[in-house]
């Protein structure tokens, strides 16, 4: 099994390589549908976000999931735009300490939930311009396929 710190070191591996040179509100979309994509081939019960900036440009809901998915989107997505980091990451940091992230800083789990699966879009120059989110797998699973369709979007 293999330890927190290891897993901290590898996500923050991933925030530092995936940076894109723009994001569009077309880069948005199609790092949607690839996401939608992806969870059809693998018939993956997941709902998918993607803001840029604040807007929310792009959400789409597979069979298997509730409206419970879109409440862990949005705290998430509070985590990374509060934090600067994904999710997991912070999450992750704060098991690495063994503290309690929300206790930590006073924040309301039903606001705040710093688990896997919302991953901060990037631009070079700028810094974060927007979030991906995936909601519906194991938290390492939801943010595995974030990555993954970013560092795909990325190459393209």
């Amino acid at each position: 099994m293999t330890d927190v710190a290891t897993i901290v070191a590898e996500v923050e591996d991933q925030e530092r390589e995936l940076v894109l040179s723009a994001f569009t509100h077309e880069d948005a979309w199609r790092l949607g549908a690839l996401l939608v994509e992806l969870a059809t081939e693998r018939d993956l019960p997941i709902t998918i976000d993607i803001r840029k900036g604040t807007q929310q440009v792009f959400h789409a809901a597979r069979p298997g999931t509730t409206p419970d998915n879109d409440s862990w989107i949005e705290r998430k997505v509070r985590v990374v735009h509060r934090f600067g980091a994904s999710s997991y990451l912070v999450g992750l940091r704060a098991r690495a300490k063994g503290s309690d992230f929300n206790a930590d800083h006073g924040l309301p789990f039903q606001e705040y939930s710093a688990h896997g699966g919302a991953f901060p879009v990037r631009v070079a120059g700028v810094g974060i311009v927007g979030v991906v989110t995936v909601s519906g797998l194991e938290q390492e699973d939801d943010h595995a396929l974030a990555v993954e369709a970013l560092r795909t979007l990325a190459v393209k």
